[in-house]
């Protein structure tokens, strides 16, 4: 079983940084893939950011070249560096563990709340 506890969320002003970091506790595979999910109010829950045990990473679109991802898979932790944030970045963080092998299998943190202010 995995836990995952998310920090680092709060208010910002526009155009500030924020990162997020995510630690697992329980086993993390190195075919796991740790991801950044959000979701705003009276929207679908969706991609941010994520990156395989290899470093291999992907965003979504609109985060591409403000929002970097990254891993230490010593301390089984995630990170969300985000640089100039947006009002349209508020939303609900959420943490996530996909899990290939063995077996399939997804695990998901609590969420932390990011507000950008204009």
């Amino acid at each position: 079983q995995v836990q995952l506890v998310e920090s680092g969320g709060g208010l910002v002003q526009a155009g500030g940084s924020l990162r997020l970091s995510c630690a697992a506790s329980g086993t993390i595979f190195s075919l796991d893939v740790m991801g950044w999910y959000r979701q705003a109010p009276g929207k679908q829950r969706e991609l941010v950011a994520s990156i395989t045990g290899s470093g291999s990473t992907k965003y979504a679109d609109s985060m591409k070249g403000r929002f970097t991802i990254s891993r230490d898979n010593a301390k089984n932790t995630v990170y969300l560096q985000m640089n100039s944030l947006k009002p349209e970045d508020t939303a609900v963080y959420y943490c996530k563990v996909e899990r290939f092998s063995p077996g399939r299998d997804e695990y998901w943190g609590r969420g932390t709340q990011v507000t950008v202010s204009s």
